[in-house]
């Protein structure tokens, strides 16, 4: 054999063991990361296991169990009070029912005004949302005595009361654009700005919802002029 196929030989031997050995540290390494997923995967587990015995959720959720139940208790108090519906009241049992609850809508109404069966639409979709505050209706014919104390002249009128004591009121619907047609939401957006409602949780979600979709929209209109518009 010749000296250059000698070499070639050899060379070509020394290049098979180098991939050889390269192919044995791959496969090494594979197992190695294999053994650490595995490792990783059981360390997962074993803190999953500790958060379900973590004091601290535990007290968390004691603690959310708690909130639930007195808000619970809450509304049916509020309930035996007369909260959670639209009820008709007399004058006898006028002042008890504003006294009794530290917020009250009252509507002063009268049997035969279209506007006031409006009004009476509204509150009572109201009321059933709203159960920290109080809603009751009253026959203005038939309250003469609250009607002359409380200035009540022009129907529909709906006061607000806290603790007992007026500290607002709607008259006909000249704060709700002054057409028929208005919306509950458009009603509750404007007691609820007056405080007697608490604006609650999910609407500002919603409210909050719509936005980012709004301004997605914008976003999308920028950078697609064009484009039809959603």
């Amino acid at each position: 054999m010749d000296p250059d196929s000698v070499k070639s030989t050899l060379s070509n031997l020394a290049f098979g063991n180098v991939m050889a050995a390269a192919a044995r540290d791959y496969q090494k390494e594979v197992l190695a990361q294999g053994k650490s997923q595995a490792s990783s995967s059981v360390n997962q587990e074993v803190d999953l296991d500790e958060l379900m015995d973590d004091p601290e959720l535990e007290k968390l959720h004691a603690d959310r169990i708690a909130a639930l139940k007195k808000e619970a208790e809450k509304r049916e108090a509020l309930k035996k009070q007369g909260h959670g519906e639209y009820r008709e009241v007399t004058e006898g049992d006028f002042l008890g029912e504003v006294t009794g609850s530290e917020k009250v809508i009252c509507h002063f109404y009268h049997r035969e005004f279209y506007r006031c069966k409006i009004v009476d639409k509204h509150l009572k979709t109201l009321a059933l949302k709203h159960v920290d505050t109080k809603f009751i209706k009253l026959d203005a014919e038939n309250a003469p005595f609250f009607v002359a104390k409380l200035g009540v002249k022009t129907l529909p009128c709906v006061i607000l009361f806290r603790k007992g004591i007026a500290v607002d009121r709607l008259v006909g619907f000249q704060d709700l654009g002054g057409k028929d047609d208005f919306s509950t939401k458009t009603l509750e957006a404007l007691l609820i700005k007056k405080g007697i409602l608490i604006e609650k949780k999910e609407d500002a979600d919603a409210e909050d919802d719509g936005n980012h979709e709004n301004r997605r929209r914008t976003v999308r209109s920028s950078l697609n002029p064009d484009s039809d518009s959603d």
